[in-house]
């Protein structure tokens, strides 16, 4: 089950994300920058075929990562990655699950789709308090 449309980012996310991208050659991001760095890179990862397992076998910073997406009040995010890190400890082919760990992962990945639908307007509003 794919995501009926991946997430457009608004122009302003888009050309902060650019300029913090140049930036972070020169300097130390700050702890809301590298949050909203975060959030705008594992997108892609959680709208992927195979969202939480790929999230759990990427090489990123997994705990970083999620304390990004609750420094940014995704708390709909943020709960179905806690509930799926056991997807770390499984092998690399999502296939390999057994029928009740597909069943499981399956039925957190149904409260993706609300959690992605809210986080443009949480991105938003972070950047307005946090980096405005």
């Amino acid at each position: 089950m794919n995501f009926q449309e991946p997430i457009e980012w608004p122009d302003e996310v888009e050309m902060l994300i650019d300029s913090l991208e140049s930036e972070s050659g020169e300097r130390a991001l700050s702890r809301e920058e590298r949050a909203l760095m975060d959030v705008y890179e594992t997108v892609p990862i959680l709208e992927s075929e195979d969202r939480l397992h790929e999230f759990w076998q990427s090489p990123i910073d997994h705990q970083r990562v999620i304390k990004s997406f609750d420094l940014i009040g995704a708390q709909g995010i943020v709960d179905p990655l806690n509930a799926s890190r056991w997807c770390g400890t499984r092998s690399e082919d999502r296939g390999d699950y057994s029928e009740t760990e597909a069943d499981y992962l399956a039925s957190i990945e149904e409260e993706l789709p609300a959690g992605m639908d809210e986080l443009v307007d949480l991105v938003l509003e972070f950047i307005e308090e946090e980096l405005g």
